[in-house]
């Protein structure tokens, strides 16, 4: 019985895994994929104790769009380029600073494969979170230790 009651007991923030959760945000958030910013916070969530949260955007990103992700606790990064390099290079960079435990990467773009198997050789658990089935990649997908697939069909 106290495993029952105990399971509906809020998990343990310091017990739980530390998250860095970084999303593509011109590959995930397209209309065809129907993902939105919660529903992204909900899977770092379910994946632990969400240290870092980021959208990468680019200059083209609405005034709107920046303000919602703010408004739910994601840190926004803007590039006047290609987000990618920018994405990979940061995450990078937090894989080496060992202050999370699971790097988690929301995209469709294998060029976030390196970054995974990166993380991995560091001792990091990965996850590559795909925007529904049609948006998954099978090349993160195979590079991470776990993979998540944003369920959008409600």
């Amino acid at each position: 019985m106290f495993d029952r009651v105990r399971a509906h007991l809020a998990p343990d923030r310091h017990t739980e895994p530390a998250v860095g959760l970084f999303v593509d945000g011109p590959n995930v958030l397209r209309d065809e994929f129907d993902v939105d910013l919660d529903d992204l916070r909900e899977v770092a969530g379910d994946l632990g104790r969400v240290g870092v949260i980021r959208l990468y955007l680019d200059e083209h990103a609405t005034p709107g769009l920046i303000q919602a992700a703010e408004a739910r606790g994601f840190e926004v990064v803007v590039t006047s380029g290609d987000v990618d390099v920018k994405l990979a290079v940061d995450a990078t960079a937090l894989a080496c600073e060992e202050t999370i435990d699971r790097l988690a990467i929301a995209s469709r773009d294998t060029d976030f494969k390196p970054v995974l198997e990166y993380a991995g050789t560091t001792g990091l658990e990965t996850v590559a979170i795909a925007p529904g089935s049609y948006g998954r990649s099978d090349a993160l997908r195979n590079a991470a230790d776990e993979a998540v697939t944003v369920d959008t069909d409600n």
